[in-house]
């Protein structure tokens, strides 16, 4: 795997609840790059949580869309939006376990609509949650005049991620 830069890491006025490293009450998602997908790890904390030790269906929701994003990011380099994205909640996510893996990859393409498939799986590898979100994807060039984005690149190195 490979880690993806954050292209807009140290921007005045970035502040993104899902991916700013810098947003205190963000979940500063990280992202990786293998094959065809995109993942994530992430440390479910307590702030976080629904029901007593498990993680809110909405925060579920935000990291889902959240990795969909970075898919439009790294595999279409553009930005887009969400259009519409469903969500089945399989099995409850424990604030105490060490780790949840998200992966996220495309499932279709139609000119500027993407269709792209998400799951989290929770320490032990089962599938907890997924999602299919559509997006909307702006030409390049608006993309770079009203996002300030540029490309979205990966480190040289592969890594592994500590968990």
């Amino acid at each position: 795997m490979k880690k993806i830069i954050n292209p807009w890491k140290g921007m005045e006025g970035y502040n993104c609840f899902g991916c700013a490293p810098n947003n205190e009450a963000g979940v500063k998602m990280e992202f990786y790059e293998d094959g065809d997908e995109v993942i994530s790890i992430w440390k479910p904390q307590p702030q976080f949580q629904g029901w007593i030790d498990t993680l809110h269906g909405g925060i579920q929701a935000v990291l889902l869309d959240e990795i969909c994003a970075w898919v439009v990011l790294r595999k279409l380099q553009t930005t887009g939006v969400t259009s519409k994205m469903e969500t089945r909640y399989m099995k409850p996510v424990n604030t105490n376990d060490s780790h949840i893996v998200l992966k996220a990859s495309i499932k279709e393409s139609k000119r500027n609509i993407v269709f792209i498939e998400a799951a989290i799986y929770n320490n032990k590898e089962e599938l907890c949650t997924k999602a299919l979100c559509t997006y909307f994807t702006f030409p390049q060039e608006k993309a770079k005049e009203e996002m300030h984005f540029l490309s979205c690149e990966v480190e040289p190195e592969e890594i592994i991620p500590l968990i």
